[in-house]
């Protein structure tokens, strides 16, 4: 995982500085949001965690494609038109013209976007002879993870405005994966200058896009500026200036929200909420945006390569307590790797009730001494699915005791906790998902395969071949009713290897001032395009 401390020395002052202390909007023309944590990358390829895809793709990119999840629709983007052949292996797209690459102090493009951008976008994730294959030293995960670097068995440049690939075989998921924030449209003319000149990693660190913002500075662990791109395909973008304060603190980002010294807050705690909606000041924003919070266990390592002491540790864990107590009823209690109301969720799936008895009967059974001690890790920020972790670590501790497991729980920085987990140092983890695409396999496929264990995001480590026919199935299937069946198969393995403790679904929460218009939360990210200050 490449942090962002590494490129420090890359980002001078360049552009407009802030003053020393919080950064606060002078006027109308900047727009500062409090960010919860330091992005990993700022190229969206790289990037794993939510607030480094909002800090990139977000604001800096575009996909050739979007989707609208109220109707289930997949919506134009840098890609006009696209046509599918009728063995479904091979998609053409038509791009958008007159679209405008930002520029930075190390280049100024000198054409618009075009099929160059798409084919060397994709080639370098997926062909390890690209000359920026290597750079940074990334691993491509969410690439990988969909399958798209086996799936894409071809992409090319059929003229200016039109781009093909080619598949090995007919995938459901194609478009909606191809929506998702790694495939987000890189200057391919950008990298070429950048590949002379010996300086490749500035494409990484000093990125240029298409998107409603570029960057101008980063001040490590403390602010991210951007102005806002004069050319931008999308329409005027009404704030000159937008500003990432990075404020982990969940009670510190609510204070600066009140003092104005920022604009628009995430992930309010649920002991928050009342508080600002009796605020005249302040906004409530919520969205129903699928994902799952859950804590997995390392299937690799003693004792929870033991499918019993998974299942006993399921019902040892009092989910609707920690619903009740973290969430205050913000939240559902969680018994699928597929959240509510998304297609393939098997609502007949039966869940692990809270039973002590039954629990310590497993450990029994599997013949774990009482007493014996497991890490259990917790996460340093607060995400919709887990809003508490820390809380919800102390409530599993207390639960795992009764039935005699010793949890130690321990946290890292963000940075740290994800390169942890991905490697597979953790015994237990708090972790979640949301969905980057609004299709089952988005949670199937990147968290619980066979495949997604190497590049990390299966933190499980978790394989099972019978659950991995059925998801790669249920990406070959166009037919909803086959989908369906599929993986309720899949789901049915999930719950008999336990190889996870869902535990909640939750909401998604912003706060704003109240004079904030524009701002909206949306499938495929936070749209900062059309926010304003009235």
């Amino acid at each position: 995982m490449i942090l962002l401390r590494k490129y420090a020395r890359l980002l001078p002052l360049a552009g407009i500085m802030l003053a020393a202390g919080h950064a606060q909007a002078a006027d109308k023309d900047t727009l500062v949001y409090c960010m919860e944590s330091v992005p990993e990358s700022f190229n969206p390829q790289q990037a794993t965690s939510g607030p480094s895809l909002i800090a990139s793709s977000q604001v800096m990119f575009n996909r050739l494609i979007t989707l609208d999840l109220n109707n289930n629709r997949v919506l134009p983007s840098l890609a006009t038109a696209w046509e599918i052949s009728p063995d479904g292996k091979t998609y053409t797209f038509t791009l958008r013209k007159g679209v405008k690459f930002n520029s930075n102090k190390y280049f100024t493009p000198s054409r618009d976007f075009n099929a160059d951008d798409v084919v060397f976008s994709i080639l370098r994730q997926k062909d390890a002879s690209n000359p920026y294959h290597a750079i940074s030293g990334t691993d491509y995960s969410y690439f990988n993870d969909t399958g798209l670097n086996t799936l894409i068995t071809a992409v090319k440049k059929l003229d200016d405005g039109r781009v093909q690939f080619t598949l090995s075989e007919p995938n459901a998921a194609f478009l909606a994966d191809m929506a998702m924030d790694f495939t987000s449209i890189l200057s391919a003319e950008y990298a070429g200058e950048m590949l002379k000149k010996g300086t490749p990693q500035y494409v990484d660190s000093w990125p240029v896009g298409t998107g409603p913002y570029a960057l101008r500075q980063y001040k490590v662990d403390t602010q991210i500026r951007y102005l806002a791109n004069p050319h931008y395909w999308g329409g005027p973008v009404p704030t000159r200036q937008l500003v990432f304060s990075i404020t982990p603190d969940i009670e510190t980002r609510l204070s600066k929200l009140r003092a104005n010294e920022c604009q628009i807050i995430p992930a309010p705690s649920p002991a928050q909420l009342a508080a600002i909606e009796a605020d005249p000041n302040l906004t409530l924003h919520s969205y129903n945006l699928p994902n799952v919070g859950y804590l997995a266990f390392n299937t690799r390592k003693k004792p929870f390569d033991n499918v019993l002491v998974r299942q006993a540790l399921n019902y040892a864990t009092d989910k609707k307590a920690i619903v009740r107590a973290v969430f205050n009823d913000k939240g559902t209690v969680a018994k699928s790797f597929i959240p509510a109301g998304l297609l393939g969720y098997d609502a007949d799936l039966p869940d692990y009730g809270y039973d002590v008895e039954k629990a310590k009967a497993l450990l029994r059974q599997a013949g774990v001494k009482e007493g014996t001690e497991v890490a259990l890790w917790s996460m340093p920020v607060q995400r919709p699915y887990n809003p508490n972790s820390r809380r919800i670590a102390e409530m599993i501790q207390s639960d795992w005791a009764r039935v005699g497991i010793k949890a130690k729980i321990t946290t890292f920085e963000w940075g740290e906790y994800l390169a942890g987990i991905h490697r597979g140092e953790h015994d237990a983890a708090l972790y979640g998902w949301l969905t980057d695409n609004g299709d089952p396999d988005n949670f199937a496929q990147a968290l619980l395969s066979c495949n997604s264990i190497k590049s990390g995001s299966n933190i499980a480590r978790w394989c099972d071949s019978g659950y991995d026919k059925l998801v790669r199935q249920g990406r070959l299937v166009t037919d909803r009713a086959a989908r369906l069946a599929l993986y309720k198969q899949a789901q049915e393995i999930f719950y008999q290897q336990a190889p996870w403790i869902p535990i909640a679904n939750g909401k998604t929460f912003y706060a704003t001032r109240s004079n904030i218009s524009g701002f909206n939360r949306e499938l495929m990210g936070t749209d900062f395009s059309k926010a304003k200050i009235d």
